[in-house]
């Protein structure tokens, strides 16, 4: 794979953890995952009340295990458990949080696996709208694995301060049969490793200099209840959208809006330029951690 630095040399003894950690300045954070980065022990930290990631030097913090019932109160614990909304079926499609609070737009594009290239006039036009303009991208181990110098291009948007990218999980194969329905599709396929599908696309993200969010997308936005619970297990928000540009889902305030930007779904990017360059998009466009 060329391009992509060698995971299981640079990422090894990666856990899931939940632990209540402190620095020596007084901040807080929970832990999510240990590992060991070129020989060196981080953890993966999450802030419990902005829900901002970042990945720490172990050595620096003191922790000991927590549990979801000790962090109830924390924004971060309740955007894992959402209240049932009693207005919404229990819809094996669309799984995870579909509207963000507030006004605004939350902006996230899916790079499912795919052969062609990055399409960078979404980007572009992310970009025009001022610095550091906030985007979610679900991130698949596949499309990184073939995409090193889309992904190097969109990296170096991040850190020029054109774009504020929030880097989301969207699984590692994508795993996905054609005609085959969604009952049987997806992450419902027989035998697949959901914790595998999880922790190589985050140890690959972090292979490349980047940080994971909390966010997950399961591929086709499919999954039933047992899978949601297991992607909370392991302290990921599920993320769906109620305005799937290439399906005619026209946002509203609020809205998490879906593009496919790995080349597969051009329909979406014409609609979202449609929609950006005569206004149509609410505003302003706000950072996925705003919207549980």
């Amino acid at each position: 794979m060329p391009g992509v630095p060698p995971t299981r040399e640079r990422v090894r003894a990666y856990a899931p953890v939940f632990e209540s950690c402190a620095s020596e300045s007084g901040a807080a954070r929970l832990a999510i995952r240990r590992m060991s980065v070129d020989g060196t022990p981080l953890i993966l930290t999450v802030d419990p009340q902005s829900l901002q990631t970042s990945l720490e030097r172990a050595a620096c913090w003191r922790c000991q295990e927590t549990s979801d019932a000790a962090q109830a109160e924390t924004r971060y614990l309740k955007a894992l458990h959402p209240p049932q909304d009693p207005a919404r079926p229990p819809a094996l499609v669309n799984a995870g949080l579909i509207h963000g609070a507030g006004g605004g737009a939350f902006v996230t594009g899916d790079l499912c696996p795919s052969r062609k290239p990055l399409d960078r006039a979404f980007f572009e036009e992310l970009a025009a709208q001022g610095p550091r303009t906030p985007v979610m991208l679900a991130v698949s181990g596949g499309w990184i694995a073939r995409h090193g110098a889309d992904f190097a291009w969109l990296r170096e948007k991040a850190r020029s301060g054109a774009l504020d990218i929030a880097w989301a999980n969207h699984s590692f194969s994508h795993p996905y049969v054609r005609r085959l329905p969604d009952g049987r599709n997806y992450f419902l396929r027989p035998g697949v490793d959901v914790d595998r599908e999880i922790f190589e696309t985050e140890k690959l993200i972090i292979a490349q200099g980047e940080t994971p969010s909390v966010f997950f997308r399961f591929p086709g936005l499919v999954a039933d209840a047992a899978l949601l619970e297991n992607v909370r297990s392991r302290h990921l928000i599920a993320l769906g959208a109620d305005s799937w540009l290439a399906l005619g889902l026209r946002p509203r305030p609020g809205s998490i809006v879906l593009v496919h930007p790995n080349g597969n779904e051009p329909v979406g990017i014409k609609q979202f330029l449609r929609l950006m360059q005569s206004g149509a998009m609410p505003s302003p466009l706000r950072p996925i951690d705003e919207a549980p």
